[in-house]
C-alpha cells in the first residue's frame, strides 16, 4: 500500500474564497465617506452607518496609494500624519476599507458616487464591456464608451451642491475633462491647479469662500513612485515625506468650523521579481487555457472564459495558485459581497467568470500582453489588509 507523502511534501490546499476579507460596505468603506460627510452637513438622502461629527466646511484630501499599514510603518517620514493616528493623545484617525478591487478607478468612483463597485459599475482596472466584447480600461477610458451609460448615477458632489453646499474639486488641470472625473468626481466647480502646494492653498481658499463647503483634492505621485520603485525605495519614502508636508500645509490653513479628512484609494504590496511570486499567464499554458480575456491587474484578476470553459478555468486557477490566491466564480464573488451587497444587472457581466484575488506578495502578470504593468514593483487590487485598509485621519478647527 502506498504511503502518504510527508506533510512537507504535500501540495498546498487551495484557499477557500469565504476566508477572504470583505470590505465594510455600509459601515466603514470609501463608499461611505462622502455620504457621512454631507449627511453631517445636513444633506438628506444618504444612508450609511458611518457617523462623523458635523462641520460646516469639509475637505477630503485623497492621497493615491497611501495605505494604512504603510503609513503606520513609516512614522519618521510622516510625523504630522502619524500624530493623527489613534495611538497619539489627540489623534482621531481610523481605517476604512477601500472596496474591492482596491484600485484607483474603482475607489475614486466609490468615493465620488458614495456607492460600492457593484452599483457604480467600475469593477477593476480593466473589465469586460459586454456590449463590445472587449476589455475596457476604466482609468484611461479606452476603448471609448459613453461615461454616463457606464456609470449613470449622480455624484455626491452634485447632490450636495444642489442642496446648497458649495462643492469643488481641486486637482491637476489634466483631470478636469476625463471620463472618470465626469462620472465620479464632478459637481460644483473644478479648479485645475498644477502645483501640489498651490492645490493645498486653493483647497483652503475654497473652504473659506463659503459658509457650507465640500472640497476634494488629490495627489497622485506617491502611488506612481510605489509602482515604479517599490515602497522600500528612497523615492517612495521621499514622496511620503512630501505628502506629510502637504497635509500639514492644508491643515494649518483651515478656516473656522472646518474639518480635513486625509484618506487614500488603496494601499500597496511590493511584488518580488521572482518566478515564485510572479505567475506569468503568457508563459503558463495551464493558466492561459480556456481564457478569452484577461482583465484586472496583477493583484486581482477578472478571468473571462471561452464559452463552456468557466468551470475548468476556475478549477485550474485554484489548483495552480493554491494558497497564493482566493479564487471564486462570479456567482461566489457576488454572493460573498466582494463587490458590495447589491449588484446592478448592467454590472454583473463586467465581472469575470472567475475572480482571482492574490494573497501574500504574489501577482499574476502577463509579460507579453501587459509588459508595462508586469514590470511594476508595487502593485495593488486584492483584499489583503495592506491593500484594503486606508486611513481616515481628521483635523478640526
Amino acid at each position: 500500500m502506498a504511503q502518504a507523502a510527508p506533510a512537507h511534501q504535500q501540495e498546498p490546499v487551495p484557499l477557500d474564497p469565504r476566508s477572504a476579507p470583505v470590505p465594510r460596505y455600509g459601515q466603514a468603506s470609501l463608499s461611505d465617506l462622502l455620504p457621512a460627510v454631507v449627511s453631517a452637513q445636513g444633506v438628506e438622502g444618504f444612508a450609511t452607518a458611518l457617523e462623523l461629527e458635523p462641520a460646516d466646511r469639509a475637505c477630503v484630501f485623497l492621497v493615491d496609494g497611501l495605505g494604512w499599514e504603510a503609513l503606520r510603518a513609516h512614522p519618521e517620514e510622516a510625523p504630522f500624519l502619524t500624530s493623527l493616528l489613534p495611538s497619539s493623545l489627540n489623534g482621531t484617525g481610523a481605517a476604512l476599507t477601500a472596496g474591492f478591487p482596491s484600485t484607483t478607478a474603482t475607489s475614486l468612483a466609490s468615493v465620488g458616487t458614495g456607492m460600492p463597485p457593484g452599483r457604480h459599475g467600475l469593477p477593476g482596472y480593466t473589465a469586460l464591456d459586454p456590449e463590445t466584447g472587449r476589455l475596457m480600461n476604466q482609468l484611461r477610458w479606452q476603448p471609448w464608451t459613453d461615461p454616463y451609460v457606464w456609470q449613470p448615477y449622480p455624484t455626491v458632489f452634485q447632490t450636495a451642491d444642489a442642496a446648497g453646499v458649495a462643492a469643488s474639486q481641486v486637482s491637476a488641470p489634466h483631470f478636469q475633462h476625463t471620463p472618470l472625473t465626469r462620472i465620479a468626481l464632478s459637481g460644483g466647480t473644478f479648479h485645475g491647479v498644477l502645483s501640489a502646494e498651490d492645490r493645498m492653498d486653493k483647497a483652503a481658499g475654497c473652504l473659506a469662500a463659503s459658509d457650507r463647503a465640500l472640497v476634494y483634492t488629490y495627489y497622485a505621485e506617491l502611488d506612481s513612485n510605489g509602482h515604479r520603485y517599490g515602497m522600500n525605495s528612497d523615492a517612495w519614502r521621499g514622496q511620503l515625506m512630501y505628502v506629510d508636508r502637504l497635509a500639514q500645509r492644508l491643515a494649518e490653513q483651515l478656516p473656522p468650523r472646518s474639518v480635513l479628512y486625509v484618506t487614500a484609494d488603496h494601499g500597496m504590496v511590493d511584488v518580488p521579481a521572482t518566478p515564485q511570486a510572479r505567475f506569468d499567464v503568457d508563459e503558463d499554458w495551464e493558466l492561459n487555457a480556456g481564457l478569452a480575456l484577461l482583465g484586472g491587474e496583477g493583484r486581482m484578476r477578472h478571468l473571462y472564459a471561452v464559452p463552456g470553459a468557466a468551470r475548468d478555468v476556475h478549477s485550474v486557477w485554484r489548483e495552480v495558485l493554491a494558497d497564493h490566491a482566493w479564487v471564486a466564480s462570479r456567482e461566489e464573488a457576488v454572493e460573498l459581497g466582494w463587490f458590495g451587497p447589491v449588484i446592478d444587472e448592467r454590472v454583473r457581466a463586467r465581472i469575470g467568470d472567475v475572480v482571482a484575488a492574490m494573497t501574500g506578495d504574489a501577482a499574476v502578470v502577463a509579460t507579453e500582453r501587459e509588459p508595462k504593468e508586469s514590470a511594476l514593483i508595487g502593485m495593488h487590487g486584492s483584499a489583503t489588509p495592506a491593500e484594503q485598509l486606508v486611513p481616515l485621519l481628521e483635523v478640526r478647527t
